[in-house]
């Protein structure tokens, strides 16, 4: 199983819910991209996407216009031009984020605190050691969270008893104080397939249990790249 799939897309639909959709380009491979779509007053949002036959047809399939696209993570830029040209709006980028905006051939748009009315911007992390800026975007009107990385289901950010799990780099440190709170009905994440059930209190879970989970995750990790 690669890493990360290349060529020809098989595109799988995931975390299909009122306000939104999601797709895994390649779910063949072990990062498990994950890609989204939510609606917001009438508006599309695609989020860190990565591209692939059927995706502008799951885009139509909403009640909205797409209003732009959303690099929330300074690694997840995928194909975020690409769709945006495609449907001839912008990519939208954190107005702190760094090294981003250059690197994409499309039109860029700033933005700071919320990302329109009624879409909350919430800094995860902002550091260059390990280079890491990511940003959550929280719809209110939807309930709907969405974590590019620092929050994911992948098998590789979960051990076997978390439904949503802590990245193993920021085990020891979890964003506690950029997520706490915010009292989500969907979390959907860059790397696996969202939580649609008791959402809030997944996300309070995983941060609670980061740490004493740390061993158990490293050991699982270790033990699938040795078998």
């Amino acid at each position: 199983m690669p890493m990360k799939g290349s060529g020809t897309a098989n595109l799988r639909e995931i975390d299909r819910h009122d306000a939104g959709v999601g797709w895994i380009a390649y779910p063949d491979e072990q990062m498990q991209r994950a890609s989204h779509a939510v609606v917001h007053d009438g508006e599309v949002w695609v989020l860190d996407p990565v591209d692939a036959t059927g995706v502008d047809d799951l885009l139509a399939e909403l009640d909205g216009e797409v209003a732009g696209v959303v690099t929330c993570l300074d690694r997840h830029k995928r194909d975020g031009a690409a769709v945006a040209n495609r449907h001839d709006v912008p990519v939208y980028v954190p107005e702190w984020m760094t090294g981003v905006a250059p690197e994409l051939d499309a039109p860029v748009e700033r933005f700071g605190a919320t990302l329109t009315e009624g879409v909350r911007a919430v800094e995860v992390r902002d550091s260059s050691l390990p280079p890491w800026q990511e940003v959550a975007l929280l719809f209110e009107s939807s309930g709907t969270l969405f974590v590019p990385e620092a929050l994911g289901t992948a098998e590789y950010m979960v051990t076997g008893s978390e439904r949503l799990g802590v990245h193993p780099m920021l085990r020891l440190t979890p964003p506690r104080s950029a997520l706490t709170g915010l009292d989500p009905e969907h979390v959907v994440v860059g790397h696996g397939e969202g939580v649609h059930g008791n959402a809030a209190d997944a996300v309070a879970d995983a941060l609670a249990a980061a740490r004493g989970n740390t061993l158990s995750l490293y050991g699982k990790t270790v033990k699938s790249l040795l078998s």
